[in-house]
C-alpha cells in the first residue's frame, strides 16, 4: 500500500476552493492519508508554495504550514482545524506570517502551486520550539521513511 496524501476538498492538481483562502475564511482544508509505513513513529506536514512572489520568476518558497510529531495512529485532519484540536502529541512549526497554524493561498499575481507534503519519520522528534521549515526539514533529514504529495493551485478572483 503506497503512501498517499489527499484532501476532499480539492483534487490533486486542482484549484484550491477560495474558502481555504484569504479571499475566502482562510481556513484550512481536510486532509485524509493513508498507507504509513510500518516503522514510522510520527508524521510531520509541510505546505507551501514554490511560487512566490511571481509564478512567471519565482524568488522564494512560501510557507503556508508547518505541523510535526501528528501521531501515526491519525488518519488526517478535519477541515479549520484549530492547535487545540489537532491529534494529541502534533507540534507546530511557524509559517511566513511568523505565526503558527495554516495561513492559506494568497498570491499576490497569477496561478500559484501549493504542495502539502507529508513526512513519515522513524521518530518522534524533540521539542524544536515552533520551528521554521528549514529548522523542522533539518530536524528530520535522516528519519525520513516516505513521503507522500498533494498539490494545488490558487489565482485571486479579486483585484
Amino acid at each position: 500500500m503506497s503512501f498517499t496524501l489527499t484532501s476532499p476538498a480539492f483534487a490533486p492538481g486542482g484549484s484550491i476552493p477560495t474558502l481555504y483562502t484569504c479571499e475566502g475564511r482562510d481556513i484550512s482544508p481536510p486532509l485524509a492519508w493513508s498507507g504509513v509505513p510500518d516503522g514510522a513513529e510520527s508524521l510531520a506536514l509541510i505546505a507551501a508554495d514554490p511560487d512566490a512572489p511571481d509564478p512567471a520568476a519565482p524568488k522564494r518558497v512560501w510557507v503556508h504550514w508547518v505541523l510535526y510529531n501528528i501521531p501515526v495512529s491519525a488518519t488526517g485532519l478535519v477541515e479549520a482545524v484549530a492547535s487545540a484540536d489537532l491529534p494529541p502529541g502534533t507540534s507546530e512549526g511557524t509559517n511566513d506570517w511568523t505565526r503558527v497554524g495554516y495561513g492559506g493561498p494568497c498570491p499576490p499575481i497569477g496561478r500559484h502551486r501549493y504542495f502539502f507534503k507529508l513526512y513519515a519519520l522513524d521518530t518522534t522528534l524533540p521539542d524544536l520550539r515552533h520551528p521554521s521549515k528549514t529548522a523542522l526539514e533539518g530536524a528530520m533529514r535522516d528519519h525520513i521513511l516516505a513521503r507522500a504529495e498533494l498539490i494545488g493551485t490558487y489565482q485571486k478572483a479579486k483585484k
